[in-house]
């Protein structure tokens, strides 16, 4: 697929000219559109009766467009109407993991793990505006100089947040982390090398033996993803709810209740924060509960709840290292407001968290599972951890990208036993020690 750049006139008059006429046309468009009719059309059979009438308005305009011109001209007229404007080229790019808006002429994409930067853009600051705006109210939130930073999500899942003027000083800023309708599977990432059949063995049956496990790793790494990922391990028959800032987990199973934070309203009031979201999920019956991140005092409760017979719940959260990732933990129980004695604090998470994956984003793009490591409990006041599987960073190869292999530790987890009493059985040479894939 080309790259997901604009197709810009070059000469600069030609270009203002045909968005002149593009404005001309939309606003004619929106002069001649009957409101009650269009409500009664959608999907596709709205655009299609839209484009003719964009069609006879573009015959009506006395230029001299070719027919590339034209075709572009209701293509964009029509992703003005219905869409994102200037964004749907890049929407529809599937090799984009990122687009990044830096006011209203700068706009990057990531395209399998590098930055480039695009010849698309919005005609000026209110434009973008006006997209910003469109996003968040489609999921119920606003984003205005009272309010001007704002968490929201596109139709696909795809993740956006945003923030304007007065904050944003060159303009409003705007980052979308794409998920896409056909989130990755298995089968990718084993083809990725993100991990190998080994691990994935591993996981699967401490997702089937109701482990408790935490995704940690840094911005980008592929958390969300791998938790989406994971997920697929369980049971149809599991009741799971689900706690996220914005909504972009995608769950296969039927028996899904899915809670989303509320931002404050223009008064300051009726705000909701996850940490109210696990108090009540905890009323719901909930056989598996998901956090899309832990970043504050929800972590206590959520650690609480591991405590407390909610066996098999998965959270992801920011960190380095499963050693900082227990580190993380300590800070945001402290977030909570309460005072405990580090030992306590330290005894609820050994006691509570069964693994941590740790997922990295190595240099020059590739996104590998760096750490299995198994949390066995408490020695004195340190929290007792043995990494089972891990990735070994070798160099740089010749295009930039970090090289490695993965390496079994050859250590035996201690909770085999909770693997087998649920039925899955992995064989002994899986925590043999060895490299189990080299030059990934």
């Amino acid at each position: 697929m080309k790259p997901a750049v604009a197709p810009r006139a070059v000469d600069g008059s030609k270009s203002e000219e045909f968005d002149a006429i593009k404005r001309r046309i939309h606003n004619k468009l929106v002069d001649k559109l009957d409101l009650t009719k269009v409500g009664e059309l959608e999907g596709e059979v709205l655009r299609r009766e839209i484009r003719m009438v964009v069609e006879h308005l573009c015959d009506s305009e006395e230029t001299f467009l070719n027919r590339n011109e034209r075709e572009r001209l209701i293509e964009e007229v029509l992703d003005e109407t219905f869409g994102l404007g200037p964004l749907e080229l890049l929407l529809k790019d599937a090799t984009i993991s990122d687009i990044m808006i830096n006011g209203p002429k700068n706009i990057y994409v990531e395209r399998r793990g590098r930055m480039e930067k695009t010849n698309v853009e919005f005609r000026d600051n209110a434009h973008l505006l006006q997209i910003i705006d469109r996003i968040v109210s489609k999921v119920g939130r606003r984003v205005d100089e009272t309010n001007p930073m704002v968490d929201a999500r596109l139709t696909d899942g795809s993740r956006v947040n945003a923030i304007i003027p007065p904050l944003a000083l060159d303009g409003a800023a705007m980052s979308i982390r794409r998920f896409g309708s056909n989130p990755l599977k298995l089968e990718d990432l084993l083809n990725y090398q993100a991990f190998t059949p080994e691990m994935v063995m591993l996981l699967e049956g401490a997702i089937k033996a109701r482990l408790n496990i935490i995704i940690s790793g840094g911005t980008g790494s592929g958390k969300t993803t791998l938790l989406n990922t994971l997920s697929s391990f369980i049971s149809n028959k599991d009741r799971i709810v689900t706690i996220e800032d914005a909504a972009e987990l995608q769950l296969q199973q039927d028996h899904v209740v899915r809670l989303e934070t509320r931002p404050a309203n223009i008064e300051g009031k009726g705000q909701v924060h996850a940490t109210d979201l696990v108090k009540n999920c905890l009323r719901m019956r909930p056989e598996r509960i998901i956090i899309g991140e832990c970043r504050g005092g929800e972590a206590l409760d959520m650690l609480q709840a591991m405590n407390t017979g909610h066996d098999g719940s998965l959270t992801t959260m920011h960190a380095n290292s499963p050693r900082d990732a227990i580190a993380r933990l300590e800070t945001m129980i402290m977030m909570a407001g309460f005072e405990m004695p580090m030992k306590a604090m330290r005894q609820q998470i050994s006691s509570a968290v069964d693994l941590i994956i740790q997922a990295n984003r190595l240099q020059g793009g590739p996104r590998r599972v760096t750490h299995i490591t198994e949390v066995i409990g408490m020695e004195q006041d340190t929290v007792v951890m043995q990494d089972i599987y891990k990735y070994v960073q070798e160099g740089i190869d010749g295009e930039g990208q970090a090289t490695g292999h993965f390496l079994s530790t050859g250590i035996r987890p201690t909770f085999m036993d909770r693997l087998e009493a649920a039925g899955v059985r992995l064989p002994a040479s899986a925590f043999r020690e060895r490299i189990m894939m080299q030059g990934c």
